[in-house]
């Protein structure tokens, strides 16, 4: 397998259906009157799982391309506050924001200068491009899927 296969296959993880359900169908015509309902059993909004989402995989991108990042708490610092509510201009500041991150990533990967297996010089040691790479596409899939099902257990498609 040769590094522009590796490539090729870190941005469909990312960014095309494989065997996950994908960002922008899980919140297209999501409906607007439902952005902060939490479903039964479950301690958080819609709203909150996909700024969570946001979050984390802005957090993976910071972690990579910046030099004196933070940690942030965990599990606190992942999630809006539990109080917070969204409108539809928070809704969408999410929504852009996440395609926002992900194409930073995409870009990352599609860097011929980009070496994904070089340990990334701030981070812990072993921590690579294509090891958070792959933490984010997983992560997103996860909680990506959560979405889409919490979307059908409230007959919201």
């Amino acid at each position: 397998m040769n590094d522009q296969h590796v490539r090729k296959q870190l941005i469909n993880a990312l960014t095309r259906q494989q065997a996950h359900q994908l960002f922008d169908d899980v919140v297209k015509d999501f409906p607007a009157e439902h952005y902060n309902t939490r479903p039964n059993n479950v301690p958080y909004t819609f709203w909150h799982l996909i700024e969570h989402i946001r979050i984390a995989q802005w957090d993976i991108l910071d972690y990579i391309v910046n030099p004196d990042y933070a940690y942030r708490d965990f599990p606190a610092g992942y999630w809006p506050d539990p109080s917070a509510i969204a409108n539809e201009v928070a809704w969408q500041h999410t929504i852009n924001s996440f395609r926002t991150d992900l194409q930073a990533l995409v870009d990352i990967i599609n860097d011929p200068q980009t070496d994904l297996y070089a340990q990334i010089p701030h981070a812990q040691p072993g921590h690579t491009i294509l090891r958070e790479i792959n933490i984010v596409a997983t992560h997103n899939a996860y909680h990506i899927g959560e979405l889409g099902i919490l979307r059908g257990v409230m007959g919201l498609w």
